[in-house]
């Protein structure tokens, strides 16, 4: 699923015209990445929660060349998944 397509749902659901549903779309987008770049924690019950972790420094390998490459020490975006979405074989 891309993002034209959860527009495409709300316009759907809601019957409101395609520019506001993409509107919606994108601020609740923007909403999340803000709040995530202040290192807050997003929790959307029955979906699950993201969180911003602290990522240690290390040393990884280029792929193609196999050569040593410092990784930097950063902040990565985790998401754990609540329980109504484990999906079941």
């Amino acid at each position: 699923m891309i993002k034209l397509d959860l527009v495409h749902n709300v316009t759907e659901k809601t019957g409101v015209p395609r520019v506001k549903a993409e509107a919606a779309v994108d601020t609740i987008f923007d909403r999340m990445k803000r709040a995530m770049a202040a290192g807050d924690r997003i929790e959307l019950r029955g979906f699950g929660v993201f969180s911003v972790r602290p990522r240690k420094t290390g040393i990884g390998r280029n792929p193609r060349t196999g050569a040593e490459v410092a990784i930097q020490p950063g902040r990565a975006v985790r998401f754990k998944p609540g329980k109504e979405l484990h999906l079941v074989d």
